[in-house]
């Protein structure tokens, strides 16, 4: 696993351990992880498929402000991969 996803791996931990991020939230970060962690695919479809995922959890208006700046920097950081 490269450095990189690692660091998101361990980003998107906080948001799933967060209790103030409503629970859909958390449970859309801990797919987004797994598919992150799942090594039978390329990187880049695991970094594509995560971030569809984040895309689409940011825009929902429940989410607290903390957590969308957080998801908004992962879905930078995937796209440079």
């Amino acid at each position: 696993m490269t450095e990189k996803i690692r660091e998101i791996v361990e980003i998107l931990n906080q948001i799933i351990k967060d209790t103030s991020v409503p629970r859909n939230i958390r449970r859309g970060a801990e797919e987004a992880r797994d598919i992150l962690l799942d090594k039978k695919q390329d990187v880049k479809d695991r970094a594509s498929s995560a971030l569809y995922i984040l895309e689409e959890l940011s825009n929902d208006r429940n989410l607290p402000i903390h957590a969308r700046t957080i998801l908004w920097n992962v879905a930078s950081a995937l796209e440079t991969l």
